[in-house]
């Protein structure tokens, strides 16, 4: 098994090559040469599998034995579990008409983001420990990618994890979550700019071809594989949970409601879908809807501005993973894939060609969901059930509330209520607060703050040169 990237411009490289990569040298994303395909009799033998082992299965496809053995991959998964709430890893809750929401929640920081981050922590340390390395891990974070990626690696000598965050636009828990682990390979960046702006500074120091190498810099956001790999795992289970019986010919289809933002998820969903999983896919965003523009019209072009919503993690302009789902629906096409999305980046609007439309189309639907559609999917859900959904998760419940479904239906849920006070209470809930969280207001920060106007690639950089100095 081999990972190209989706421009075709640099040669292929093995799973370790792409876990230790962020973007491909000419700029594209890194993805498997072939998608493995799955017979019924796999399926059927899946279905009674739990969720750990459902990730073993998967990773085992894409992770050659001679890279990590089949018993040390074990082990590794394992150990990534091993701090989850549920006794599960992850949880289906059924509720009232119809309504199947997965919870991937259970992890240290309450986020979906925690499922795959811990497993790729485990991966690279294996790798690490075995070649006596260092790596520098860059990280641009909405909400919680930063604090999953920061405890997935925190307190390990082998790696230091530069993390920047939004300031201010991230809800204070997330923000918490993030700047009050004090370990000395944890360094967080609070930088007055929006999620976009943030992702600016860390693709120029990739970019510096000559710097990456030097500093060994990675990247932890959606752009690195092994998060994607790990996430193919969720449409399995929720498959095998909201399937009526796997005793029909064909096998019944079951829809997957993914809140998207910058679109690892839904990668993950449309790679489940190609290796033989019958599943409907929808991708339901807020009012950043680049992508629910894209599935209906063709048109993947930046709006004026990032619209702030109540579901912040997903105000997102650019959802740079959409350049692996059109890799994949293209058949592979990486000169078609360079052209547009060198196209895009001059000029930030791209019409899609209508072929590949059509197959986009055809593979997703999509829906929008405004701030008001929020609060009224967490309201019905807690007054029919008393279950509080995160305003992530209350999107795919907006389209499930919203549009007649006639086949089973799974909405994944990215987040916990628990770290949404504001939305909770803007649509007239009361937050049900964990004590972990609450502990989190009475701990020490620590924090380097990126002003406007500042260079902030030069400052990461210093930051880089120093830490490195001491390894």
């Amino acid at each position: 098994m081999e990972y190209a990237s989706t421009r075709g411009g640099t040669r292929a490289v093995d799973f370790e090559g792409a876990l230790f990569s962020g973007y491909a040298r000419d700029g594209g994303l890194f993805m498997p040469q072939r998608i493995p395909s799955l017979d019924r009799d796999t399926l059927h033998r899946w279905s009674s599998l739990s969720y750990p082992e459902l990730v073993k299965e998967l990773c085992s496809l894409f992770i050659p034995a001679k890279l990590v053995p089949r018993n040390a991959l074990d082990e590794l998964i394992d150990r990534a579990f091993s701090r989850f709430r549920h006794k599960n890893v992850v949880h289906l809750s059924r509720l009232k008409d119809g309504l199947n929401i997965l919870e991937l929640w259970h992890g240290v920081t309450y986020a979906f983001k925690d499922l795959s981050l811990s497993c790729t922590g485990q991966f690279l340390q294996y790798f690490l420990e075995k070649k006596q390395k260092h790596v520098n891990i860059l990280v641009g974070t909405s909400g919680d990618t930063g604090s999953s990626a920061i405890e997935s690696v925190r307190g390990q000598k082998n790696m230091d994890i530069f993390v920047l965050l939004p300031k201010g636009l991230c809800t204070q828990i997330q923000e918490l979550q993030m700047t009050t682990v004090i370990e000395d390979n944890v360094h967080v960046f609070a930088a007055h700019g929006n999620s976009d702006e943030i992702d600016e500074p860390i693709k120029e120091l990739f970019a510096d071809v000559d710097f990456a190498g030097k500093y060994n810099l990675m990247s932890l956001n959606s752009v690195n594989w092994s998060r994607i790999m790990v996430q193919i795992a969720h449409y399995f289970y929720a498959y095998f949970q909201c399937a009526p019986s796997l005793d029909t010919s064909p096998l019944p289809m079951v829809e997957i409601v993914v809140p998207t933002g910058g679109g690892g998820n839904i990668t993950a969903g449309c790679i489940a879908q190609k290796m033989g999983l019958p599943i409907q896919l929808v991708t339901v965003v807020n009012s950043n809807d680049i992508i629910h523009r894209t599935v209906q019209n063709g048109d993947f072009s930046l709006a004026e501005s990032v619209k702030a919503t109540l579901a912040s993690a997903m105000d997102i302009q650019e959802p740079y993973n959409v350049e692996r789902i059109l890799w994949l629906l293209s058949g592979s096409d990486s000169h078609l894939i360079k052209t547009l999305m060198e196209q895009f980046n001059i000029s930030k609007r791209l019409k899609l060609p209508e072929d590949l439309h059509r197959k986009l189309s055809e593979t997703l639907g999509s829906c929008s969901a405004s701030d008001q559609d929020i609060v009224g999917a967490m309201r019905r859900c807690w007054e029919e059930n008393q279950y509080l959904l995160c305003p992530h998760s209350a999107v795919a419940a907006h389209y499930h509330y919203s549009q007649p479904h006639s086949i089973p239906q799974c909405c994944l849920a990215p987040a916990s209520a628990a770290k949404f006070q504001d939305a909770l209470l803007q649509a007239g809930l009361v937050p049900q607060i964990p004590p972990e969280i609450t502990a989190l207001t009475a701990m020490e920060t620590r924090s380097t703050s990126l002003e406007r106007g500042q260079d902030w690639a030069q400052v990461l950089r210093g930051q880089i040169e120093a830490v490195t100095q001491h390894w």
